[in-house]
């Protein structure tokens, strides 16, 4: 099964839609590449894609993820030490979040995961970066692309309400292929008003801002 074979919608909203369980995990599950813009980045948010991606499994997906420079402080120490190639203790225990921050280092390890940093480097850009692009492949070179939504946010008691517009290769290639051109530029940092970091540059060089307790919770 691929993407052609979900029943998608051009857009979903929150009055009328479950887009967790409507529109991102049926994408998720039948993908092997997942890129995607985001505002602000938890530990559970990326934990709870690597459940979801059902191809991490197999060693054969990708995710790609652009966030802002916030970071609550927990996530940021944990975020830390799963890029950081110095640290290689387990995070096995007994816990459940043990067990989940485990799968995201092997992940991680495997080169599945890569995670960089956009920092606003202009006037003309207040505050962080706050692109919403998302962009789904399958094996088959199909490919789902969305914008709306500001960040992964899964939790039921947290989630905003909101509206995504989807666009596939098979209706729409033209915007697709956009949104697909205006990632890479991001990820080359080839973008003006902002500067892309691979995170633990951005970390070592203490470009990032963190806080206990940021506004924008997960």
């Amino acid at each position: 099964m691929g993407l052609r074979d979900i029943e998608l919608k051009e857009e979903y909203r929150s009055d009328m839609d479950d887009i967790v369980a409507e529109f991102f995990f049926p994408c998720l599950s039948n993908c092997i590449e997942y890129d995607r813009c985001v505002d602000f980045l938890s530990i559970e948010s990326l934990a709870t894609i690597s459940m979801a991606f059902d191809n991490f499994s197999v060693g054969k997906a990708k995710l790609r993820m652009i966030t802002g420079h916030r970071f609550r402080t927990q996530d940021l120490n944990l975020f830390t030490k799963l890029f950081s190639e110095k640290y290689s203790k387990s995070f096995e225990g007994k816990m459940i979040k043990d067990s989940k921050m485990q799968k995201l280092q092997n992940i991680v390890n495997n080169g599945q995961i890569e995670l960089k940093v956009a920092i606003p480097n202009s006037e003309q850009v207040a505050n962080s970066f706050s692109e919403r692009i998302g962009i789904f492949r399958d094996e088959h070179d199909q490919v789902v692309a969305f914008t709306g939504t500001s960040r992964e946010s899964f939790s039921t008691q947290t989630r905003d309400f909101e509206s995504v517009d989807v666009f596939t290769s098979w209706n729409d290639r033209s915007r697709v292929e956009r949104k697909m051109k205006d990632f890479e530029e991001l990820w080359e940092n080839k973008t003006k008003y902002v500067e892309v970091y691979d995170f633990m540059k951005a970390e070592e060089n203490s470009l990032l801002k963190y806080s206990p307790d940021w506004i924008l919770q997960d």
